[in-house]
């Protein structure tokens, strides 16, 4: 099972760039390669955000080694409730990275920008960054709240 997590994070990594870069290559429209790495990146998405849901939807491999249904349906309940949990910790996680770039990234050219007409304003232009940057952590916090509760 675990090989075939990694197989699936690994496709998740590399499908989406080497269709870009043949897209690339193929029209030579960076506008194009953009748009098909978006479009195969949600289908690899898609996909590895269901591959919880059909693990724990397939059918017991040794029926008889269950006394009852009620312990079967709990041992599925709470695969399910991991694969949600293994989701809801990825988009914290996710979701904060990018805010924390987005934040970064308009941040710091203006804290450089500050920095070169006075050197005072170092201290309170690197605040600004490292706030955006506390966002990050602040979704890996709560990723680790998710998974180890």
């Amino acid at each position: 099972m675990y090989v075939v997590f990694a197989l699936i994070v690994l496709a998740a990594v590399a499908i989406p760039f080497v269709l870009s870069i043949r897209s690339l290559k193929k029209t030579g429209s960076a506008r194009k390669a953009v748009k098909v790495n978006l479009i195969a990146f949600a289908a690899v998405a898609l996909l590895c955000a269901a591959a919880p849901f059909m693990a724990s939807a397939a059918p017991a491999e040794d029926a008889a080694a269950t006394p009852t249904a009620t312990a079967s349906q709990e041992t599925t309940d709470g695969t399910a409730d991991k694969g949600i949990g293994y989701i809801a910790a990825a988009l914290a996680v996710g979701l904060s990275g990018i805010g924390g770039g987005i934040s970064v990234a308009a941040a710091a050219p203006a804290a450089i920008g500050a920095t070169s007409e006075d050197q005072k304003n170092f201290a309170k232009s690197l605040i600004f960054v490292a706030l955006g940057e506390g966002i990050a952590l602040y979704g890996l916090v709560v990723s680790i709240l998710i998974l180890f509760t």
